[in-house]
Protein backbone atom coordinates (compact mmCIF):
# COMPACT_ATOMS: atom_id res chain seq x y z
CA UNK A 1 0.00 0.00 0.00
CA UNK A 2 3.15 2.62 0.37
CA UNK A 3 2.91 2.85 -3.59
CA UNK A 4 -0.68 4.62 -2.93
CA UNK A 5 1.13 7.07 -1.68
CA UNK A 6 3.39 7.58 -5.02
CA UNK A 7 0.45 7.24 -7.20
CA UNK A 8 -0.28 9.42 -10.20
CA UNK A 9 -2.66 11.43 -8.40
CA UNK A 10 -2.81 15.29 -7.64
CA UNK A 11 -2.59 16.06 -3.76
CA UNK A 12 -1.62 19.72 -4.33
CA UNK A 13 -5.54 20.56 -5.79
CA UNK A 14 -6.91 19.19 -2.58
CA UNK A 15 -6.92 22.23 -0.55
CA UNK A 16 -9.11 24.59 -3.34
CA UNK A 17 -11.63 21.81 -3.90
CA UNK A 18 -12.54 21.54 -0.31
CA UNK A 19 -12.89 25.23 -0.78
CA UNK A 20 -14.81 25.39 -3.61
CA UNK A 21 -16.96 22.47 -2.11
CA UNK A 22 -17.62 24.52 0.94
CA UNK A 23 -18.36 27.81 -1.09
CA UNK A 24 -20.94 25.38 -2.79
CA UNK A 25 -22.54 24.39 0.26
CA UNK A 26 -22.82 28.04 1.52
CA UNK A 27 -24.40 29.05 -1.99
CA UNK A 28 -26.68 25.69 -1.81
CA UNK A 29 -27.61 26.65 1.68
CA UNK A 30 -28.26 30.32 0.74
CA UNK A 31 -30.82 29.03 -1.89
CA UNK A 32 -32.64 26.91 0.68
CA UNK A 33 -33.30 30.07 2.50
CA UNK A 34 -34.39 31.98 -0.15
CA UNK A 35 -36.63 29.23 -1.14
CA UNK A 36 -38.40 28.89 2.20
CA UNK A 37 -39.22 32.79 2.57
CA UNK A 38 -40.63 32.95 -0.91
CA UNK A 39 -42.82 29.61 -0.33
CA UNK A 40 -43.60 31.96 3.56
CA UNK A 41 -45.25 34.93 1.52
CA UNK A 42 -46.75 32.63 -0.92
CA UNK A 43 -48.63 30.98 1.72
CA UNK A 44 -49.19 34.43 3.16
CA UNK A 45 -50.75 36.26 -0.22
CA UNK A 46 -52.51 32.59 -0.70
CA UNK A 47 -54.40 33.34 2.80
CA UNK A 48 -56.13 35.92 1.36
CA UNK A 49 -57.66 34.06 -1.50
CA UNK A 50 -61.41 33.41 0.06
CA UNK A 51 -61.21 30.08 -2.35
CA UNK A 52 -57.61 28.96 -1.99
CA UNK A 53 -57.14 26.88 0.76
CA UNK A 54 -60.42 24.98 -0.75
CA UNK A 55 -58.35 24.63 -3.31
CA UNK A 56 -54.92 23.60 -1.30
CA UNK A 57 -57.29 20.90 0.44
CA UNK A 58 -57.30 18.73 -3.09
CA UNK A 59 -54.29 16.20 -2.91
CA UNK A 60 -52.20 16.79 -5.33
CA UNK A 61 -52.58 21.00 -5.72
CA UNK A 62 -49.56 22.44 -4.26
CA UNK A 63 -49.09 26.08 -2.74
CA UNK A 64 -46.57 26.47 -6.26
CA UNK A 65 -48.83 25.39 -9.26
CA UNK A 66 -51.82 27.55 -7.34
CA UNK A 67 -49.77 30.49 -7.39
CA UNK A 68 -48.63 30.03 -10.67
CA UNK A 69 -52.09 29.26 -12.06
CA UNK A 70 -53.80 32.12 -10.09
CA UNK A 71 -50.59 34.41 -10.62
CA UNK A 72 -50.93 33.98 -14.71
CA UNK A 73 -55.13 33.70 -14.69
CA UNK A 74 -56.27 36.40 -12.08
CA UNK A 75 -59.12 35.71 -10.05
CA UNK A 76 -60.92 32.18 -10.58
CA UNK A 77 -64.24 33.01 -9.64
CA UNK A 78 -64.36 35.49 -12.93
CA UNK A 79 -64.56 33.18 -15.50
CA UNK A 80 -67.66 32.02 -16.48
CA UNK A 81 -66.83 28.58 -17.28
CA UNK A 82 -63.55 26.23 -17.05
CA UNK A 83 -63.89 26.41 -20.63
CA UNK A 84 -62.35 30.20 -20.31
CA UNK A 85 -59.23 29.58 -18.18
CA UNK A 86 -58.47 26.56 -21.09
CA UNK A 87 -59.01 29.42 -23.70
CA UNK A 88 -56.96 32.07 -21.70
CA UNK A 89 -53.98 29.36 -21.62
CA UNK A 90 -54.31 28.32 -25.19
CA UNK A 91 -55.45 24.70 -24.41
CA UNK A 92 -58.59 24.68 -26.47
CA UNK A 93 -58.88 22.75 -29.67
CA UNK A 94 -58.63 24.36 -32.97
CA UNK A 95 -58.12 23.13 -36.75
CA UNK A 96 -55.54 23.23 -38.23
CA UNK A 97 -56.14 23.78 -42.00
CA UNK A 98 -55.58 26.02 -44.97
CA UNK A 99 -58.10 27.29 -47.54
CA UNK A 100 -57.51 24.50 -49.87
CA UNK A 101 -57.09 21.39 -47.22
CA UNK A 102 -58.59 20.31 -43.89
CA UNK A 103 -56.06 19.13 -40.89
CA UNK A 104 -57.08 17.91 -37.83
CA UNK A 105 -58.16 19.08 -34.22
CA UNK A 106 -54.51 20.35 -32.33
CA UNK A 107 -54.25 22.12 -29.37
CA UNK A 108 -54.50 26.15 -30.06
CA UNK A 109 -51.37 27.33 -27.98
CA UNK A 110 -52.87 31.19 -27.99
CA UNK A 111 -52.73 31.82 -24.82
CA UNK A 112 -50.54 32.32 -21.73
CA UNK A 113 -47.91 29.70 -22.09
CA UNK A 114 -47.03 29.61 -18.34
CA UNK A 115 -50.90 29.37 -17.71
CA UNK A 116 -50.54 26.08 -19.78
CA UNK A 117 -47.09 24.90 -18.33
CA UNK A 118 -48.86 25.39 -14.12
CA UNK A 119 -52.05 23.84 -15.23
CA UNK A 120 -50.01 20.78 -17.35
CA UNK A 121 -47.78 20.40 -13.93
CA UNK A 122 -50.66 20.56 -11.13
CA UNK A 123 -52.22 17.90 -13.66
CA UNK A 124 -49.27 15.76 -13.94
CA UNK A 125 -49.08 16.30 -9.94
CA UNK A 126 -52.62 15.43 -9.51
CA UNK A 127 -52.43 12.04 -11.93
CA UNK A 128 -49.14 11.25 -9.57
CA UNK A 129 -50.68 11.67 -5.73
CA UNK A 130 -54.52 12.08 -6.41
CA UNK A 131 -55.90 8.41 -6.85
CA UNK A 132 -58.85 9.71 -8.43
CA UNK A 133 -57.22 11.31 -10.88
CA UNK A 134 -54.86 8.28 -11.72
CA UNK A 135 -57.72 6.05 -12.23
CA UNK A 136 -58.95 8.05 -14.60
CA UNK A 137 -55.80 8.66 -16.25
CA UNK A 138 -55.74 4.64 -16.61
CA UNK A 139 -59.41 4.06 -17.76
CA UNK A 140 -58.46 7.08 -20.48
CA UNK A 141 -55.33 4.69 -21.90
CA UNK A 142 -56.44 1.20 -20.90
CA UNK A 143 -60.14 0.99 -21.82
CA UNK A 144 -60.72 4.24 -23.71
CA UNK A 145 -57.28 3.40 -25.67
CA UNK A 146 -56.15 7.30 -25.74
CA UNK A 147 -52.21 8.27 -25.62
CA UNK A 148 -51.18 8.79 -22.29
CA UNK A 149 -50.59 12.78 -23.46
CA UNK A 150 -53.92 12.83 -24.99
CA UNK A 151 -55.05 11.53 -21.74
CA UNK A 152 -52.98 14.14 -19.47
CA UNK A 153 -54.52 16.89 -21.99
CA UNK A 154 -58.09 15.96 -21.31
CA UNK A 155 -57.39 15.84 -17.60
CA UNK A 156 -55.95 19.04 -18.24
CA UNK A 157 -59.47 20.53 -19.44
CA UNK A 158 -60.98 18.43 -16.46
CA UNK A 159 -58.24 19.69 -13.84
CA UNK A 160 -59.39 23.99 -15.14
CA UNK A 161 -63.06 23.19 -14.72
CA UNK A 162 -63.16 21.79 -11.76
CA UNK A 163 -60.60 24.87 -10.39
CA UNK A 164 -63.12 27.25 -11.88
CA UNK A 165 -66.30 25.37 -10.47
CA UNK A 166 -64.88 24.85 -7.40
CA UNK A 167 -63.79 28.97 -6.95
CA UNK A 168 -67.25 29.96 -8.02
CA UNK A 169 -69.53 27.84 -5.58
CA UNK A 170 -69.44 27.94 -2.17
CA UNK A 171 -69.51 23.70 -1.86
CA UNK A 172 -66.26 22.00 -0.84
CA UNK A 173 -64.37 19.28 -2.55
CA UNK A 174 -66.14 16.14 -3.38
CA UNK A 175 -64.24 13.60 -4.96
CA UNK A 176 -67.61 12.04 -6.37
CA UNK A 177 -68.89 15.00 -7.69
CA UNK A 178 -65.77 16.19 -9.67
CA UNK A 179 -64.73 12.51 -10.68
CA UNK A 180 -67.59 9.95 -10.98
CA UNK A 181 -65.90 7.91 -13.37
CA UNK A 182 -62.77 7.08 -10.78
CA UNK A 183 -65.33 6.07 -8.18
Amino acid sequence: MHWLKRSVGATKALHAYKLHLGHLLEEYDLAQRQLEQIEHEVHLVLERIPYAQKLLSIRGINVTSLAGVLGEAGDLSGYAHGNALLRHAGLNLAEASSGKWRGKMVLSKRGRPRLRRFLYLMTMCMVMTNPDVRALHHYNVDVKKLKKMKSIMKLCGKVARMLVGLAKSSEAYSSFKVFPQAA
